[in-house]
């Protein structure tokens, strides 16, 4: 689910920034770079995990902001193909649901990967499973439910296209999301816990009961967004 990713980048200090201890200021800096940013090919990142070097701070010319190279390690978020995650169910459409795991909402359920019976019910905008055995199971908004990884979608995010309307004003073209995580809930045993009796009750104090989820030991090359 997550990895430690090595990232080389050169790093911009604000002047205002100056009176922050050097390693904080770098940190920060690294922060607003890449904490919740997609990094293409690599995946959405986290936090910094550690600085493995920085070299000394030059004073561009004119500016006044301080560049640093540095060599860092980043947490990322990039699940791999067949793991399982959990999230809640956020959104759904006739075209499939939308999780979230709290720190993402860029992961999406189509609907030819929820189970075979499945049927959309406009009249409740939810999708309900229509069983073997005669049951209704609905995929509310909202409840906790297990996903299997099954494919992520990349898309370049060029500069979008500035178009105008009617009336002269400026209307930029929709650029669709950098990354998507592909998931399925069509095996026995995902969708909605209430089904198979695992309910993530976080007021009860339970917790659920499946894989660990570590961060990976692997180091990848990333590339700036």
């Amino acid at each position: 689910m997550f990895i430690l990713t090595t990232i080389e980048d050169l790093i911009q200090i604000k002047p205002q920034d100056f009176h922050v201890p050097s390693a904080q200021a770098i940190k920060d800096a690294i922060h607003t770079k890449y904490s919740n940013k997609v990094i293409q090919n690599v995946g959405l990142g986290m936090t910094m995990w550690d600085l493995l070097e920085a070299s000394e701070g030059l004073i561009g010319h004119g500016t006044g902001l301080v560049n640093v190279n540095v060599t860092f390690r980043l947490l990322t978020f990039r699940p791999f193909r067949s793991e399982l995650l959990l999230g809640k169910i956020r959104r759904s459409t006739p075209e499939g649901i939308t999780m979230n795991l709290d720190f993402t909402f860029d992961v999406y359920i189509p609907f030819e990967y929820l189970p075979p019976g499945t049927v959309w019910s406009a009249a409740d905008s939810v999708f309900i499973w229509h069983t073997e055995d005669g049951q209704e199971l609905f995929f509310d908004r909202g409840e906790p439910s297990l996903f299997r990884v099954v494919d992520e979608e990349w898309t370049d995010q060029k500069p979008g296209l500035v178009h105008r309307d009617d009336d002269g004003g400026i209307v930029e073209a929709e650029r669709g999301v950098a990354w998507r995580v592909i998931g399925s809930m069509a095996q026995a045993g995902l969708g909605p816990t209430l089904w198979w009796g695992g309910e993530v009750a976080e007021e009860d104090g339970e917790e659920y009961e499946g894989e660990e989820m570590e961060v990976d030991g692997e180091e990848m090359g990333g590339e700036e967004e």
